[in-house]
C-alpha cells in the first residue's frame, strides 16, 4: 500500500497551541535568536531534536509503575541488565541518565592530552566530551559523504584508507580508541554498512585498537543494513544488531534515541579494568551502579523500550515516514542529504540560500525562517555548532529536521511541507547573522544572535 501508516493507536494527546507571526517574531527576538531558548509553549511542530522527545508505549508506562525504586540492586536494574545483555552480549553494563554521561565516563578512563580519536563524524557532544579530555577528535568521513545530492547507500561509512594514513601519522599509542556513530548523525542520519564496520574491527584488531561504537540509534542503522545491505536481507534485526555489538570493545547510548525514552543511557564495556574505574566515576558523580543517576521506573521505560526500538513494523514505519518528508522536498526542489536519512531530514541551507555565506551561518537563517513562517523548531549543523574555537568550517551547512518517535502524524508532516514550500519562494530574502554572546564550548545551545 502507498499510504504509511502508524504501527499503533493513540491513547493520550497533548495540546498544541497555536501562535501568530508577531508572537514568533517577539519570541525571536528574546531568545537572540536561537531556537534552544525559545519555550516550548511557544513551538508549533518541533524538531529540534529526536532526543527524549518521542511518546512511550502503554507498556512502557505499566514499567514504570513497577519500577523498584531501591537504592542499590533493584529489581528494575536487573531486568535492564538482562535486556541489555540478551541484545548486545556485553557482561559490563552501567546505566547513565543521558549519552553525554556515558561520553564523559568513556573518555575520563581512556582519554587524555595528546591523544587522538578517529570517528566517521563525531557529533557535538561527542567530541566536546573527547576534547574535554585533552583529546583530538578527528572526523573520517568517505568522500560521498560530503556531497548532500549522492545517493550512496551508507554515506556514513569510515574513510578506511583515510584511517590507516592516520594511525601511520600519529602512531598507534596516540589512538585511545576508534570510534564508529550510528547513524552518522553530523553527517544527515547516514547509515554505516556491516561491511565498513567489520573492515574497520579488522585494522583496529591489526594495529591492537580498541573499537567504540555510538550507538544511539543502532536499531535504525540494522535497518538500513538490512533494508539496503547485499546478503543481510534474510536477517533478522535482533540478529544484525547482535553481530553490530560483537563487533566492539566499548558503546555508548543515549537510551533518549532507540531506547525511546525521555531520559537514560548507558555505557558497556568488554574490558574488565575499564570496567571498574567508570564504574568508580559513575559512583562518584552519577549514582550506585545499579542506577546511574535514573529513577528505578527509568530502568524499567528504558528495558521495554530497547526490546520495543527491535520490531520490524515499527522501523519499517520510522524509517519510511521520515523518508516521506525527505521526499516531498525534493519534490519542492529543497535540497536535502540524500537518500534521507532514519531519524531525520537534512536540508542543504547552502543550497537553501546560496546568497548567505557560512561565516553570517546559512543554517541558522533557514532555522530561524521555518520558525518565523509557521512555528518550526529545527537545528543547525554547520558553522554555528561545528566552528568555533578555532575549529575549520565544517564541509556542509545542513539543518536537521528530527522527528521524534511515535509523536507526530503525516498531517503535522504535510503541515512542515506547506511551510517549507512558503518559506522556498521567499528564500532570497532570508539574512545572515552574527553572534553577539556564545560560550567557549557548545555554543549552539546558549549563543546569541543578530540578524544583519
Amino acid at each position: 500500500m502507498k499510504t504509511i501508516i502508524e504501527p499503533f493507536r493513540i491513547k493520550s494527546v497533548e495540546p498544541i497551541r497555536m501562535t501568530t507571526r508577531e508572537e514568533r517574531e517577539a519570541a525571536l527576538d528574546k531568545a537572540g535568536f536561537n531556537l534552544f531558548k525559545v519555550p516550548a509553549r511557544d513551538v508549533l511542530i518541533d524538531l529540534l531534536t529526536d532526543s527524549g522527545t518521542g511518546a512511550m508505549s502503554s507498556e512502557q508506562w505499566a514499567g514504570m509503575m513497577r519500577g523498584d525504586e531501591s537504592y542499590a540492586g533493584a529489581r528494575s536494574f536487573e531486568r535492564f541488565e538482562a535486556v541489555l545483555q540478551e541484545i548486545t552480549g556485553f557482561a559490563h553494563i552501567l546505566p547513565t541518565h543521558q549519552g553525554r554521561a556515558s561520553e564523559r565516563l568513556l573518555f575520563e578512563v581512556i582519554g587524555g592530552p595528546g591523544l587522538v580519536v578517529p570517528n566517521n563524524a563525531h557529533f557535538d557532544t561527542t567530541r566536546a566530551n573527547a576534547e574535554h579530555s585533552g583529546c583530538e577528535a578527528v572526523d573520517l568521513p568517505i568522500a560521498e559523504a560530503k556531497d548532500p545530492s549522492s545517493r550512496h547507500p551508507f554515506k556514513g561509512d569510515l574513510n578506511i584508507p583515510a584511517l590507516e594514513a592516520l594511525i601511520e601519522k600519529v602512531g598507534v599509542e596516540r589512538i585511545p580508541a576508534v570510534m564508529i556513530t550510528i547513524t552518522n548523525n553530523s553527517g544527515g542520519g547516514q547509515p554505516v554498512s556491516l561491511g565498513n564496520m567489520r573492515a574497520v574491527r579488522e585494522v583496529c584488531d591489526r594495529h591492537g585498537l580498541r573499537l567504540v561504537l555510538d550507538a544511539c540509534r543502532f536499531a535504525e542503522n540494522a535497518w538500513f543494513i538490512k533494508l539496503r545491505e547485499p546478503g543481510q536481507a534474510h536477517r533478522t534485526i535482533p540478529e544484525i544488531v547482535r553481530e553490530v555489538f560483537d563487533l566492539a570493545d566499548g558503546v555508548t547510548i543515549s537510551a533518549k534515541k532507540d531506547g525511546m525514552v525521555n531520559i537514560g543511557g548507558v555505557l558497556l564495556l568488554r574490558d574488565e579494568t575499564l570496567f571498574q574505574k567508570a564504574s568508580e566515576l559513575l559512583i562518584l558523580t552519577e549514582g550506585y551502579v545499579t542506577y546511574g543517576g535514573l529513577a528505578g521506573r527509568d530502568l524499567e521505560a528504558m528495558a521495554q523500550g530497547f526490546q520495543e526500538v527491535l520490531d520490524e513494523d515499527y522501523l519499517a514505519y520510522r524509517i519510511r515516514s521520515t523518508a516521506y518528508l525527505g521526499e516531498k522536498l525534493l519534490e519542492l526542489g529543497v535540497q536535502i542529504v540524500e537518500p534521507p536519512g532514519g531519524h531525520a531530514i537534512y536540508v542543504d541551507a547552502k543550497a537553501f540560500c546560496p546568497h548567505i555565506p557560512p561565516a553570517q551561518f546559512p543554517g541558522q537563517a533557514v532555522v530561524v525562517g521555518l520558525y518565523r513562517e509557521g512555528g518550526i523548531r529545527s537545528c543547525e549543523i554547520g558553522s554555528v555548532m561545528f566552528g568555533g574555537g578555532g575549529h575549520a568550517a565544517p564541509a556542509l551547512e545542513l539543518v536537521r529536521l528530527a522527528i521524534p518517535r511515535r509523536t507526530y502524524t503525516q498531517s503535522h508532516i504535510d503541515y512542515v511541507v506547506e511551510v517549507f514550500e512558503a518559506l522556498y519562494a521567499k528564500r532570497k530574502e532570508l539574512r545572515g547573522l552574527r553572534i553577539t554572546e556564545e560560550p567557549p564550548a557548545l555554543r549552539h545551545f546558549t549563543a546569541r544572535f543578530q540578524e544583519l
